[in-house]
């Protein structure tokens, strides 16, 4: 392999993956769907595998106040979702990426022997969220942008007032969310109401997530529809 092909290979590898991942099936240009957005927030199996950790953590916490207990709650279904997946011979990765997150959450909790430290890292990933977007934003790159023509396969998107202005408006959406989770979070979490940010979480995270993608969605299809601009 040359050196002057790996430029050309590496955005391929990039796009290869994004089609495949559970973004691509809200393709920008496509009529919305509830079936394709189901498809984005992982079906039954992601919508369980997103949610029963944090359900698992408030309702043991509730019931316990117990900070080893609350924790490993989260971890205990993490490992099951791996298990399920190993004897269906489903993909683990998605699984293990979530007991990853998860385990590093509960030991950072049981290392202050606070409950509510269950959720810093969780802050963190959303601050770094607002700083790629807020970066891109000041470049004129606007990341959902570039992120939506790169699965329509439009190379001009910056060059038409349209397609640049829809994925900045997005873009400053998304912003919108992530620092609306740390806005309602981040207070809860100093004011020691572990049950409340455990609920705020579960509240911000796929049903956020999923409403700002649907009108990511619909924003897109206003300019990547038919006669829209065509990938160059």
């Amino acid at each position: 392999m040359s050196h002057s092909d790996e430029p050309q290979e590496r955005p391929a590898q990039f796009f290869q993956a994004l089609s495949g991942s559970a973004l691509a099936s809200v393709h920008p240009g496509e009529e919305p769907s509830l079936s394709a957005l189901w498809a984005a927030v992982g079906k039954t199996r992601g919508l369980v595998e997103a949610l029963l950790p944090g359900v698992g953590f408030l309702t043991v916490y509730a019931l316990s106040a117990d900070v080893v207990l609350s924790v490993s709650a989260p971890v205990i279904a993490a490992i099951a979702f791996i298990l399920v997946r190993m004897i269906q011979r489903s993909p683990v990765l998605p699984a293990l990426a979530g007991l990853v997150g998860i385990v590093a959450s509960a030991a950072v909790a049981l290392s202050s022997g606070r409950a509510e430290d269950n959720f810093v890292l969780g802050f963190y990933v959303n601050g770094v969220w607002i700083a790629a977007l807020i970066v891109s934003l000041v470049l004129r790159r606007p990341l959902m942008g570039w992120l939506a023509a790169t699965l329509v396969g439009d190379q001009r998107w910056r060059e038409l007032p349209a397609t640049k202005s829809v994925g900045t408006v997005a873009t400053w959406m998304w912003l919108a969310m992530f620092i609306a989770r740390l806005g309602v979070q981040l207070p809860l979490y100093y004011a020691g109401e572990v049950s409340a940010l455990a609920l705020a979480k579960l509240l911000m995270g796929i049903p956020l997530y999923a409403t700002v993608l649907w009108l990511t969605w619909l924003l897109f299809r206003a300019v990547y529809h038919s006669g829209a601009p065509a990938a160059q």
